[in-house]
């Protein structure tokens, strides 16, 4: 995919605590590693409480409004590997460790 969408979208159920659109991510910074031309972004985990909902992937894309026009291009679709349900609960996407190795976005 290019840009976010609502196709595929969790439904905005009652009680879903979930929102169209997502969550807005926390970014930690962008961090370069001493000795390695790899630079990494790091994120806070993005949770959901109260949730009851099932997904199996997400899509990380950018809201920038620079100059007064909204983007909303995609910047990395998660996959989680199978289906991952919260009944009632917290629903968290845990974003790997932040270095050159394991971030969940580097740039070599």
């Amino acid at each position: 995919t290019t840009a976010y969408s609502t196709s595929n979208e969790i439904s905005n159920t009652s009680g879903s605590a979930y929102s169209a659109g997502g969550a807005t991510l926390t970014r930690n910074g962008v961090t370069s590693s001493s000795g390695s031309s790899t630079a990494f972004v790091d994120f806070q985990d993005a949770q959901f409480t109260s949730a009851s909902f099932t997904a199996n992937g997400a899509l990380i894309y950018n809201t920038t409004t620079a100059g007064g026009s909204g983007t909303t291009n995609a910047v990395c679709v998660l996959a989680f590997g199978g289906d991952f349900t919260a009944s009632n609960g917290t629903f968290t996407i845990q974003f790997p460790t932040a270095d050159t190795s394991n971030a969940i976005i580097r740039i070599s």
